[in-house]
Formats: structure tokens, sequence, C-alpha cells
């Protein structure tokens, strides 16, 4: 791999909608920005339920390590962000049927509000030999 920063962009997770990207790969380590429950394919927001969003959320994160190569066994931490703790057991049970073997390191933190008003957002670092 490369020595060299470089920009991740695939069109099967959302577009950044902001001044970032999807991800950045740097040597062998993979930093993707948080994601929310937008569909890649509209751009809208999915879901109702919590638990619906955690699944489109892991979904758009799933789609930026595949266009990498990388795997969810090659994340090494997650930050999840939630607009209320008590949403924690719905997004964590999501969460482990993603994370099923080698779980990575994690903080799950309560924030006032996230873009567009969802429920959670996640952010990872992948790293791979």
């Amino acid at each position: 791999m490369s020595t060299r920063k470089e920009i991740i962009h695939t069109t099967q997770a959302p577009a950044p909608i902001g001044p970032y990207n999807q991800a950045i790969r740097a040597g062998n380590t993979l930093y993707i920005s948080g994601q929310i429950a937008l569909s890649p394919q509209t751009g809208e927001l999915v879901g109702g339920s919590v638990a619906e969003e955690a699944r489109q959320v892991l979904d758009n994160l799933g789609a930026v390590l595949s266009e990498t190569g990388y795997t969810f066994t090659d994340v090494v931490k997650t930050t999840i962000f939630l607009r209320d703790m008590n949403d924690f057991a719905a997004v964590n049970e999501v969460y482990g049927t993603y994370f099923t073997e080698q779980a990575p390191a994690r903080e799950t933190v309560a924030v006032v509000g996230l873009p567009k008003n969802v429920n959670v957002e996640i952010s990872a670092i992948a790293w791979k030999a």
C-alpha cells in the first residue's frame, strides 16, 4: 500500500454533505468519516427506528470498507454517537451482527444533536498489514 494519503470515494455509500471525504487511507490505515443513515441511492434518510438507522449506517461503513478491500474484521476502532443514550441497547444489538469476531475498540458518546437530526452516527478506523 502507498504511504501517501489517498481520498476514498464510492457511490455505494452516501456522498459527503460537507467539506470532507468518505474516507482517507494513509498507509495501511483507513479513516472512515462518520456515517449516518442516508441511502446512497437517493441521499434520503432511511429508517424509522434507531435499529433501522444503525443498520443503514453500518451498511454505509461496510460499503466504504469494501471499496478499499477492507472488511469489518479490519476495523480497529469505532466511535458511536447517539442522540439518546437510551438507544444504546438497540444500536448495540445491530452493531453486534456486523462485528461478529475480533470486535474493535469502541466508545459510545451521547451528543445533543447530529446531522439531519438522526439518532446515530458511527465513524471507524481500520488497519491492514
